[in-house]
């Protein structure tokens, strides 16, 4: 346990089916999966290989692309090969893409049966993705619920969100296909919630969970940390996705950012930063900025607290692995809770990390 690390209660998880994205099991006893979505057309395998690569330095470890069009479900084998996660295509209405994705060694697919057609095309694709052993996220979403259940429920309620989804598993169960991931996403914090306390209580499949259309990354950020975090607090989730109108790499550092705060996880250091005030004799936002910007391409599960003045950052410094302290222009590195030595301003992130290095191969 590192010097920051605090031992936290485990939350009890909601048991369900564990099952495997290309190697990556959810479900189950399995850690709780980051997920993100590609902004890139699918059919660039160059900017979404380059993309993904990104999200997965950032903590990612299961990725989704969009194939609304027949070359981007072609261009799947040719960016699978060059990734190291999971790949999961976005299927809407056309059976024929679902099935070239699979032929194309994609790892899960992402569709409601009931909007692909009759269902013969429906029996294709989930004999194919039985086969090739491909697991199948229904993914219900408040913004295009089905006619019926919103005119029978007046909007789409956590009752309508449910029932869609019964619908869709209820087709792959008749087809004795139960690799099945199931989320429930809608733009309402509360209503996302009870939907997915009521999905908890209904299946046992695991729980994708996300906010859809959340917003940009402040306002998407708070959403998804209330209604995502309520869930996770309560041992719902198998996976989440922190859906944000922003580049993707943001949904991936939101994501560990909720798993640490609530002790599920820890992908990577924790930096303590204080909110400054009137004694700080440093620039503390630059400085935190600076070194939680480096700290996110670390892996080792450190704390480092980044402090603006001699009250309170003593005490946190002697409780992280590493720290700074402010002074008028000038900063004091902790190590381990020591005092180390003092550095001007301008030098203090780089020797700091200078020293997380040095104690990383010692």
């Amino acid at each position: 346990m590192s010097q920051g690390a605090r031992e936290l209660p485990p939350i009890p998880r909601r048991k369900t089916r564990p099952l495997s994205i290309g190697g990556v099991t959810v479900g189950g006893d399995a850690p709780i999966r980051i997920q993100s979505m590609c902004v890139t057309p699918t059919h660039d395998v160059e900017a979404t290989v380059d993309q993904i690569q990104k999200l997965t330095e950032a903590g990612c470890e299961i990725v989704r692309v969009a194939c609304p069009k027949e070359e981007d479900a072609r261009s799947l084998g040719k960016i699978r090969s060059r990734i190291k996660i999971p790949l999961v295509a976005d299927i809407h209405f056309h059976y024929k893409l679902a099935l070239i994705a699979l032929d194309e060694g994609i790892d899960k697919l992402r569709l409601n049966p009931g909007n692909i057609g009759a269902r013969d095309r429906i029996e294709e694709v989930v004999k194919k993705a039985k086969g090739r052993k491909v697991p199948i996220r229904i993914g219900v979403n408040a913004g295009s619920l089905e006619k019926d259940l919103r005119e029978k429920y007046g909007r789409p309620t956590p009752e309508a969100l449910v029932e869609s989804a019964k619908r869709h598993v209820s087709i792959l169960e008749e087809l004795d296909f139960h690799d099945i991931v199931i989320s429930l996403k809608a733009s309402d914090v509360p209503t996302m919630v009870a939907a997915y306390r009521l999905a908890s209580r209904t299946f046992d499949y695991p729980l994708h969970l996300g906010v859809t259309e959340a917003g940009t990354l402040l306002r998407g950020s708070v959403y998804n940390a209330i209604g995502v975090g309520t869930l996770l607090q309560e041992g719902i989730g198998d996976t989440i996705r922190i859906s944000l109108t922003a580049d993707p790499v943001e949904e991936v550092k939101v994501g560990r950012f909720i798993l640490e705060s609530l002790g599920l996880r820890r992908l990577g250091p924790r930096v303590v930063s204080c909110p400054s005030c009137g004694r700080a004799e440093v620039d503390v936002f630059k400085l935190a900025e600076a070194v939680e910007d480096r700290a996110m391409k670390l892996k080792d599960p450190l704390t480092i607290s980044v402090l603006g003045c001699v009250v309170n950052g003593p005490g946190e410094a002697h409780e992280s692995d590493f720290g700074i302290t402010g002074g008028k222009d000038k900063g004091m590195i902790y190590i381990n809770g020591e005092q180390r030595r003092v550095v001007d301003e301008k030098n203090l992130v780089d020797e700091l990390f200078k020293d997380i290095e040095k104690k990383k191969k010692s």
